[in-house]
């Protein structure tokens, strides 16, 4: 890939506030997809955009092309966007982190190391808290002192594996690509705290009111997921940081109780207990269609009791509205 910023990372938000519908977010992505065709949805407030072809057809470069896209969202759709731009999905993710609503970071070419030497080590794509705390208890609390450190020594502290992708990524390497018309094969969701939430409770409500969405979501439309992705948004001593985590689920489901006890295991694995939480999102992803997927008969009579209950709560809210039916736990 080209040292060019050419790939785009966007944040839509509201003018008045919050994240676009779901009406209006696949209209964002249409109007991307006007400028190029490799756009990557990463739903629900955000997409990717390799825009290589696109910046010789329209004679910009990335800012002024991205202040071309800005001001479409804003009078189509009253979005305005946060965006980075660099030359890698990575960089552009992380530029898109540091812009505001209304401006372009861009990460100029030759300049990555600048950019990512002063930021913490948990500011680095795949960096959990356990990974930053492993790192920073041998003096590599920063991605300049990872990117200077022997990969030999990174390998040996984290792996074989982790290493090289820590060692490549804190040098500004990302062997990803745009990978367009993603939004099939995923659906995501999100809750924000109006203040800094202490309480794990809360935070376990909010997972759960995030499962059961998509879990509805899924079988409405006929599909189930292969896997769950849980961002955790949280204060830290350098602002707000990110943590993102996904695993695998045994079996494709859109089960609500197996997706519930997925999420809480992902978030369980962050060891954020005393965090200071503002958002939890969880996004379903590898979706295919429920009619090929396999279920693994367990001849349990509480799960085959749930799944009855489940379809049971699926006709209500059909036909009441999405609130219709609840968990007790939030209800409370």
């Amino acid at each position: 890939m080209s040292d060019r910023p050419a790939v785009l990372c966007l944040r839509f938000r509201r003018i008045g506030g919050g994240l676009p519908d779901s009406a209006g977010y696949e209209g964002l992505l249409a109007l991307l997809g006007a400028f190029t065709p490799v756009v990557e949805a990463a739903p629900p407030g955000a997409a990717l955009a390799d825009v290589s072809g696109a910046l010789r057809y329209f004679g910009q470069d990335a800012a002024g092309l991205a202040s071309v896209i800005r001001v479409r969202a804003l009078a189509l759709h009253g979005v305005d966007c946060a965006i980075g731009a660099a030359s890698n999905p990575m960089l552009a993710r992380m530029a898109a982190r540091q812009a505001t609503a209304g401006t372009t970071f861009v990460v100029p070419p030759g300049e990555h190391a600048g950019f990512l030497a002063s930021k913490p080590a948990a500011a680095l794509d795949g960096v959990g808290a356990a990974t930053a705390r492993t790192l920073c208890g041998y003096g590599l609390d920063s991605i300049g002192r990872i990117a200077a450190a022997p990969l030999a020594t990174l390998q040996r502290i984290t792996g074989v594996r982790t290493g090289r992708e820590l060692w490549e990524r804190a040098n500004g390497i990302d062997r990803t690509r745009v990978v367009p018309n993603a939004a099939a094969r995923s659906i995501a969701a999100e809750r924000s705290f109006p203040r800094d939430e202490l309480d794990p409770e809360q935070h376990r409500r909010a997972l759960l009111s995030l499962t059961e969405e998509l879990g509805a979501r899924l079988r409405g439309d006929g599909q189930v997921c292969r896997s769950l992705a849980v961002s955790v948004r949280y204060a830290d001593r350098t602002g707000y940081a990110t943590l993102t985590r996904s695993r695998t689920l045994p079996e494709p489901t859109a089960h609500s109780a197996a997706l519930t006890s997925l999420a809480y295991r992902i978030q369980d694995s962050f060891a954020l207990q005393r965090a200071r939480v503002r958002g939890i999102g969880l996004r379903a992803e590898g979706l295919h269609d429920a009619e090929r997927a396999a279920h693994q008969l367990t001849f349990d009579p509480v799960d085959e009791r749930a799944r009855r209950i489940e379809a049971v709560s699926d006709r209500l809210r059909t036909r009441f509205g999405p609130g219709a039916v609840k968990p007790g736990r939030l209800a409370a």
